[in-house]
């Protein structure tokens, strides 16, 4: 595989194919691979950027939201990130985060960024600089744990 062509757009700049790929990724992933059910549509979407890499034949293979403050948290936030199967343990994953981060501090500056993480994979998102933020708990049947990079702002 060639280098994946990376693009990040706001929900309103995507066309029907790119949103279509990043669905089809997204329920293949968390709905298909997971065996979850749940609402992925939930309203969210049309308040983020949409980071996404499609490969030499124009197909979705990894995805990410990030989504702006006060739209699921106080801070930004980083969500539905997903890697096609069959690219996994390539760096694939990495590379979205990273490709997320630095797109959320060129857009927002050096801002708290909360994610929720499935907690598998709390490791990997330390390894970003996110550190646990309460306790597990259950979302539509998969553990998790809320995460946060940098510092909360303090509530006045």
């Amino acid at each position: 595989m060639e280098q994946p062509v990376w693009k990040i757009k706001p929900f309103h700049q995507l066309n029907i194919f790119e949103l279509y790929g990043i669905l089809r990724l997204r329920q293949e992933v968390f709905a298909v691979e997971q065996n979850c059910v749940y609402l992925d549509l939930d309203g969210k979407d049309q308040f983020c950027d949409h980071l996404f890499a499609v490969d030499d034949n124009g197909r979705v293979i990894a995805c990410a939201r990030i989504v702006q403050p006060g739209t699921a948290y106080n801070e930004v936030s980083i969500g539905r990130v997903a890697s096609h199967p069959e690219l996994r343990g390539t760096g694939l994953g990495k590379q979205i985060m990273e490709k997320s981060i630095a797109f959320v501090e060129d857009k927002y500056g050096k801002v708290p960024i909360r994610i929720e993480a499935q907690y598998y994979l709390e490791k990997f998102y330390l390894d970003f600089g996110f550190a646990a933020h309460g306790e597990v708990y259950l979302l539509d049947g998969i553990q998790h744990i809320e995460m946060l990079r940098g510092k909360a702002p303090v509530k006045v």
